[in-house]
């Protein structure tokens, strides 16, 4: 199955937007982690709204499913102005980016998702609209071209994006805030959990609760959907109330083991160390070896992966830690090469 497909992938599932809506943070109150990203946009929204200001552009980036859309929204919110959402390549042509800044007013937010995907003429044409809040038009061809210079309403751009390196130079500097989204800790994740329990009047324990946070990857759009699965096991082998026990087996049979791992995470290890000798290999090797796409591999398998020590990113390619053999049970008979390094 692909990843993007699993239980485990922080993208957005259709089935799930509408829980999704309900849950989601509209306030600095009912958000929880990302400490200091929310302390320095309380800080910069603060004195915009003193200044009588927009906020300045805001760049969100890191894993999927952390909550950059989530932070928009509340920017819009606290801000007091509306928010227009967007993904960047759907936005195809110059018109279609002018009509969108054209209905945008005074002081709103623009959020852009992906914005890295965005195409490169529609690109040059937002640095004036981010600049000086101005679009030029090219009307008619030839000798009978001329230009339309339309002036904006001053207005927020939230641009969001799982692939920094991705962004030119010109279109990051013209980010006046720029913000790296990192992975919750277990308390972050059970704080999240017992909100979304009470606003979906799930009953949970604590002891359930750490058992789902411990397993969620650390990435609150996962843990509200292993939420809503394992409610379904307290109904029907319990009596609705999720406990450690109901969890550990609902999430057994999910087969999303006790750090997190499903079977492609497993599959991936496994196929590293028994066809490379556990690395370093090359990305695309590791991609075919998979049947895995390269993108979904680098932006949402390997930074879980990485961050718990189980894989490593060096000059010559991937390498297996011995944290991975211990947890799949393997003999790490690897040499130590500090070569790889």
């Amino acid at each position: 199955m692909p990843f993007d497909k699993s239980i485990l992938s922080p993208f957005p599932e259709e089935a799930d937007r509408q829980e999704d809506r309900r849950i989601r943070p509209a306030t600095w109150q009912e958000f929880s982690g990302q400490t200091k990203v929310v302390e320095k946009l309380r800080i910069s929204i603060g004195a915009a709204k003193a200044r009588g200001e927009p906020l300045d552009h805001v760049l969100l980036y890191g894993p999927p499913g952390l909550g950059k859309t989530t932070l928009a929204q509340i920017i819009a919110n606290e801000m007091g102005v509306a928010i227009k959402s967007i993904s960047g390549p759907v936005i195809e042509r110059k018109d279609d980016l002018a009509s969108i800044l054209t209905d945008l007013q005074e002081g709103d937010v623009l959020f852009i998702d992906e914005i890295h995907r965005l195409n490169r003429i529609v690109e040059e044409c937002l640095y004036p609209a981010m600049e000086d809040f101005r679009i030029d038009i090219v009307l008619d061809k030839g000798l009978h071209a001329r230009t339309l210079r339309i002036d904006l309403k001053h207005f927020t751009l939230v641009g969001a994006t799982t692939r920094a390196g991705m962004i030119t130079g010109p279109l990051r500097s013209r980010f006046g805030i720029t913000e790296r989204l990192e992975f919750y800790t277990v308390a972050e994740i059970e704080t999240i959990l017992r909100r979304s329990a009470r606003i979906l009047n799930v009953a949970l324990d604590e002891a359930g609760a750490r058992e789902i946070a411990r397993r969620s990857r650390a990435t609150p759009r996962i843990t509200n959907r292993l939420l809503r699965r394992v409610r379904d096991y307290a109904t029907v082998l319990g009596d609705g109330m999720i406990t450690r026990e109901i969890a550990s087996q609902a999430l057994d049979h999910l087969e999303v083991d006790h750090l997190g791992l499903e079977p492609v995470d497993r599959h991936l290890l496994r196929t590293m160390i028994e066809k490379f000798n556990g690395g370093p290999v090359g990305l695309g090797t590791i991609a075919v070896a998979v049947q895995e796409d390269e993108d979904t591999i680098e932006d949402v398998i390997e930074p879980y992966l990485i961050q718990i020590g189980f894989l490593q990113r060096t000059p010559r390619g991937r390498v297996v830690a011995k944290a991975a053999y211990e947890h799949l049970g393997l003999r790490f008979d690897r040499p130590e090469n500090p070569n790889l390094f």
